[in-house]
Formats: structure tokens, sequence, C-alpha cells
């Protein structure tokens, strides 16, 4: 084992991702102040509806959120310079940690890969060439590194992949229900619109869309195959990223690709000034086995936490329990309405909340989601504190198209459940089956 893990290889890899992701996460940081991404997501809203049990974690008052994601966009070009490396990226790490359990009308699970990729980047030695640090201290200075880097980020970009696969394996996805719904959301678009409602678009992108996850990182270390699987990688995340519009992850994934090349290829293509490391020494660290354990403990909770639903009554894809950091990407659309009722038990007087004067439209979006009706619940609470009042929910939803029912029972009191966060919540209605 030492022999595998710790055997050096050549660090051209790394180090040209670190250049590659640097820049990304600065254009991450930078772009979502120029779109409008932090005004809508956590300048405008009142409040955010953060992780449950972490409400310390609030946006900064004022134009504080753009400050905040000013600096961290300056860390993202330090990192991509080497400069102050470890400080940078684990500074980038906390800021964007801490954003990300903040909020999560914006929830994507691409912000989940990056805090893992941060946490990567974090304790590998990707600053020891083609860095303002090595420069500054020649003895710092490496053309290798050890195995395990490369193989830890390939192990856990297969998890990502083949959890989305397997995700995708339930009827309204095989049928075509689902991709039908995703794609008619683009038929405004320039010239593709059109095209992309054809019934055989939907037919590849249902199957296309699993076999590609399953089997892009076999196919990738796959000598054979390896070239042909990079062509096809190059049209799949570029299809996302002008279909999706999802930002930086579709390059950040191109950018994965760097460690599953020849070393050789990557240092001539890319670092070609950069000398190859040609050795093959075993360099075990005297922390060898606390380092065995950290990858123990890592791939043990990335391997069952997305399994975690399967253990919670219910269907997910209706609950949402167990749904986030799970690689359940773009499975499901949910439609509807909600309004809440306060009832004071002291005066007997009913009300009914104007749910602008409390949330962003983005926000009554994610009010379709069990977690967001129980915070929101609980926001009301704090605001009546001190009276006997009831709170109930009328909340209906439509889940891929079906006729909207009731997510949450409209005659119980919501003040008083409480939210299990490892369990199914009772309070939940069953709703529709997707399997």
């Amino acid at each position: 084992m030492n022999k595998f893990l710790f055997r050096r290889i050549d660090n051209s890899a790394l180090v040209a991702f670190r250049i590659i992701f640097g820049l990304l996460i600065t254009l991450e940081a930078w772009g979502a102040i120029v779109t409008g991404w932090v005004r809508k997501t956590l300048v405008e809203p009142i409040f955010t509806f953060n992780f449950i049990g972490l409400d310390f974690l609030q946006p900064l008052p004022g134009n504080g959120m753009y400050f905040y994601f000013a600096i961290m966009g300056c860390f993202g070009v330090l990192i991509m310079l080497g400069f102050k490396y470890r400080f940078s990226i684990i500074a980038y790490t906390v800021m964007w940690t801490a954003v990300y359990l903040m909020q999560k009308t914006s929830y994507n699970n691409h912000y989940y890969l990056l805090i893992l990729l941060l946490i990567f980047m974090s304790i590998v030695p990707a600053h020891r060439n083609f860095s303002i640090d090595a420069k500054q201290n020649p003895e710092l200075k490496s053309n290798s590194m050890p195995q395990w880097v490369k193989w830890f980020l390939i192990f856990q970009i297969w998890i990502v992949y083949t959890y989305a696969a397997l995700a995708k394996i339930y009827p309204d996805w095989l049928d075509g229900t689902f991709p039908e719904i995703l794609m008619k959301g683009k038929s405004h678009y320039y010239l593709i619109g059109d095209i992309l409602q054809q019934e055989w678009v939907h037919t590849s992108i249902t199957y296309f869309g699993i076999l590609f996850d399953l089997l892009v990182v076999p196919l990738l270390l796959w000598k054979r195959t390896r070239v042909a699987m990079f062509w096809i990688s190059v049209f799949f995340h570029l299809f996302n990223s002008i279909v999706f519009q999802i930002g930086i992850f579709p390059y950040m994934s191109l950018a994965f690709i760097l460690f599953f090349f020849p070393t050789k290829f990557v240092n001539r293509k890319f670092l070609r000034f950069k000398p190859h490391y040609e050795g093959d020494e075993i360099n075990v660290p005297k922390r060898h086995n606390l380092l065995k354990a950290f990858f123990i403990i890592w791939f043990s909770f990335q391997i069952f936490m997305p399994m975690r639903h399967h253990f919670i009554k219910g269907d997910v894809f209706w609950t949402e329990e167990g749904h986030r950091m799970s690689w359940r990407m773009m499975l499901r659309s949910k439609s509807g309405y909600s309004s809440f009722k306060i009832k004071n038990n002291t005066t007997g007087k009913v009300s009914y909340i104007n749910m602008n004067d409390y949330l962003t439209a983005k926000q009554r979006r994610t009010l379709l989601k069990p977690d967001a009706i129980w915070q929101f619940t609980q926001r009301l609470k704090e605001e009546y504190e001190g009276e006997d009042i009831e709170i109930y929910a009328r909340v209906k939803v439509s889940l891929n198209g079906r006729k909207s029912e009731y997510i949450v029972d409209p005659n119980m009191d919501l003040s008083k459940v409480e939210w299990h966060y490892f369990s199914h919540n009772p309070w939940i209605l069953s709703g529709p089956r997707t399997n």
C-alpha cells in the first residue's frame, strides 16, 4: 500500500490544475457579483434559508457581501499565481463553505463539490512549481508529488459521476418525462431552442446522460478509449455549459481530465518549460498512518452520505430528505404555491401572511421544500414570540408535472413540530411516488 500511495510521480497535472482552478474560482467569485447572484441571493432577501442548525451564518449587512466576494476573488488570483498559497486556499475554502451553508435558495450540488475540491487543494502540494512561493523559496520547488494525489481526485470524481448516473435510474428520467420538462424551459434559446424540443433529443439526453456518468472515468483510465472519451467529454460539458448555464463547473470537469493523461503528455502540452520528473522513488511520510486514516474517513463519508435517503422513509424526490450532498443533479421539477395562516389563541384573530413582505420570488420557489417550510414557520414564530399562536401552511406542490398535492397537512399546527435531520419528519405528507 505504501508503495502505491507514496511513490513519487511528476506533478505537472496538479500544477496545471492549480492554475486553471485558481482562474475558475476567481471567475466564480467575481462573476457572482457581476451577474447579480450576490444581490439576488444574499443582499436583497430579508433573511436566508441557511442549513438548519447554522442560523448564526447570515449575510453581512449592507454591501458587505459584495466586498466578501471581491476578497474571495482576490484569494482566487493568489491561488492561481501560487502566492501565499496555503493561506489563500484555506481562506477561500472557509469563505466559500460559509456561503454554501448560509443559503439554500441557490442550492447546487456543484457548490458542494467545490468545497470538496477546495479541501483537496488545501492539503496537496500544488504550489511547488510555477508559483511565486516556489520562486521566492527555492527549497519548496519540486517536480514531483506522491501518487495518492492523483488517485484521490480520480476516486472522488468517480464517486460523483457514479451516483449521478444511479440517481437517473428512475421512471421519470427513463421514460423521458423529466428530460422533456428540462428542455421546455430552453425553448426560447436562439437557434437550438426548437431542436431541444425534439423527442429524439430527449431520448438522447436520457440515455447519454446515464452512460456518460457511468463510463466517463473507466474509459478515461483505459488508454485505448482515453482520447475518444476526452472529445466526448468536451461535447458533453460544453453542451451543459451552453444549455444549462451552470457557471464554471463544466470547465472544472474538463480540467479533471489532466489527471488521466500520462504525465509526460501533460508536461509537454501545458508546462513545457518545467523538467519532467523521471524518478521512481518512494517517500513514506512519518505520519502516513494518520494520512491513511483520513483517506478511510473521507471516502467512507463520500460513499455512504449519498445513500442515506434509502434509510429514510418516503420518496426523496418529494420529501427532499437525503437529497442534498448526494449528487442528485437536475432530476426533478417542482412548481406550486404556498400560503401561511396565523391564529392567535388569545384574541381568536386569524391573519394571513403576505409572502412578498418576507421572501423574494426565488425564495418563494424554495418554500415548496419541507425544510424551508419549517424554517419559515420558525421565522414567523420568532416574530410573534410571547404570543400564543398557531401556524398553518397550505403548500401545494406539483412534482414533474403531476397533479398538485399538499406537501404538509394544512390542518397541522407547524409551530409545534420539530425538524429531524437524519430521519423522516412525519408531518411531511407522502405525496406521489416516482419509483
